[in-house]
């Protein structure tokens, strides 16, 4: 409907936004959502609440006004030097290629026959239910945001409210005093500015995050050095994060020392202790989407990617069948909007070698 209305009065939108801009106010109607709890596949055991993962399904027009904030609030934060120039994702021009290409080209700057390198992935924890509302005005405030957009913000934070609704909930809608909704557009930037102090400068190594996702990249003469290090680092925004509200989920934490193609064996098999969790160093990554080995070789990759387009491959077969179902035409804009970007993704930055190459060539043809 609201398509509809927008190619009849594209401006309407606007002019029903700027009396709540002006004022610093999202209507209560707007705050409520309804939680669809759903099982997360694979789990043993379904007696923890941490099986089970909550889609939020918001009020349309809501989510088109908090898309347009999202867009003015992401210039004003950048105006304003809010977001760490090492975070990425919720801001233009700064995707996952971007993050990884980051993370590649500082790995092999850095390696050199006497330098060691050694890079800690982290994952914060339920990080978007954790945004407090009072935090994060203070610090737009400290940084001189518009107080306009501050009181929308906190408005849009305070007073919602959530019915979770499952096969064997009471449909009862509860109050939600912290956190941002998953699901709406202007969530992971808030997140974004909610975990800035969690960058800090490291000598002869990089903090990046894309969203709630960090990664800790440290170089010296030795890997046990750079345990040592992340050790103390890991610490170091542990402690951030426990003044924010926010804790890193430890048991998903993996570890990686980086090498050269022409190593025959693992670069190092020394580990990393983490909050009572011992991680011994992976020989595959998978971050944002991406594969990596300690070489930074693309076979695993786009042999990954390979694999995924031909389980999408053989679910859209079903949709027609010899002589009935989807028209050929119609199959052809299936494989070019669906199958390609998942077989294609990561080339801009990975390329892949001809043993991946024919293999795609393969499936494609």
């Amino acid at each position: 409907m609201w398509k509809e209305v927008n190619l009849i009065n594209p401006a309407i939108r606007l002019e029903l936004l700027s009396p709540l801009v002006a004022f610093g106010y999202h209507p209560p109607s707007l705050k409520t959502a309804n939680g669809v709890v759903l099982d997360k596949p694979g789990k043993a055991s379904y007696d923890s609440p941490a099986s089970f993962r909550i889609i939020v399904l918001l009020t349309t027009i809501s989510k088109i006004f908090e898309l347009v904030m999202t867009v003015r609030l992401s210039t004003i934060a950048r105006s304003k030097g809010l977001p760490h120039p090492n975070q990425c994702g919720s801001l233009r021009g700064l995707s996952s290629s971007d993050t990884c290409l980051t993370l590649t080209h500082e790995i092999k700057t850095l390696e050199t026959p006497r330098v060691e390198v050694t890079t800690l992935f982290l994952d914060i924890k339920a990080g978007f239910d954790n945004v407090d509302a009072s935090t994060l005005r203070a610090k737009c405030l400290a940084s001189y945001v518009q107080s306009y957009m501050v009181d929308w913000v906190s408005s849009f934070l305070s007073e919602r409210t959530c019915t979770l609704v499952s096969q064997t909930s009471s449909n009862l809608s509860s109050p939600v005093s912290i956190g941002t909704p998953l699901g709406s557009p202007i969530s992971p930037l808030l997140f974004l500015l909610y975990v800035t102090p969690l960058h800090t400068s490291i000598p002869r190594g990089l903090m990046i995050s894309y969203v709630d996702d960090f990664s800790i990249r440290v170089a010296s003469p030795s890997y046990r050095v750079n345990i040592a290090r992340l050790q103390g680092l890991f610490g170091t925004i542990a402690a951030k994060g426990r003044d924010l509200g926010v804790s890193f989920l430890v048991p998903k934490s993996e570890l990686i020392h980086w090498g050269t193609p022409s190593q025959t064996t693992p670069p190092s098999a020394t580990p990393i202790e983490l909050a009572g969790h011992l991680f011994h160093p992976s020989k595959v990554v998978r971050w944002l989407g991406y594969w990596f080995t300690p070489a930074l070789t693309p076979t695993h990759h786009f042999r990954h990617r390979l694999s995924m387009a031909q389980a999408v491959s053989s679910f859209v077969k079903r949709l027609s069948s010899p002589g009935a179902g989807v028209r050929p035409f119609l199959c052809h804009c299936i494989a070019n909007g669906l199958l390609l970007p998942i077989l294609t993704y990561g080339a801009s930055l990975l390329i892949p070698n001809y043993t991946a190459l024919r293999g795609m060539n393969g499936f494609w043809h």
